[in-house]
């Protein structure tokens, strides 16, 4: 019972989150890594994780991200430098 609990909750959080931002266009690279998030992805997303997972250059990574960042639709987390890591942004 708690485990459907658990996947219907993240269900209907990764439908309010697509609603809420149902206006900003995204590519299918960041479609993919942000659905990614909902649907399990462990530890910190960073660009070079972005790069392998969507298979693009680091530059096309940080590109997508710094798109999603400008929508709102990722946030930076507190760690910097070299650690910069991202999560989705709170609807």
């Amino acid at each position: 019972m708690e485990s459907t609990n658990e996947t219907l909750s993240n269900v209907l959080q990764k439908a309010r989150y697509w609603e809420h931002f149902a206006h900003q266009p995204v590519n299918e690279r960041q479609r993919k890594l942000i659905n990614m998030q909902f649907d399990g992805f462990f530890g910190k997303l960073t660009s070079s994780k972005w790069a392998k997972i969507a298979k693009c250059s680091p530059d096309t990574a940080l590109n997508d991200i710094k798109d999603l960042l400008e929508k709102g639709m990722l946030v930076k987390n507190k760690e910097g430098g070299r650690s910069t890591n991202y999560s989705l942004a709170d609807v």
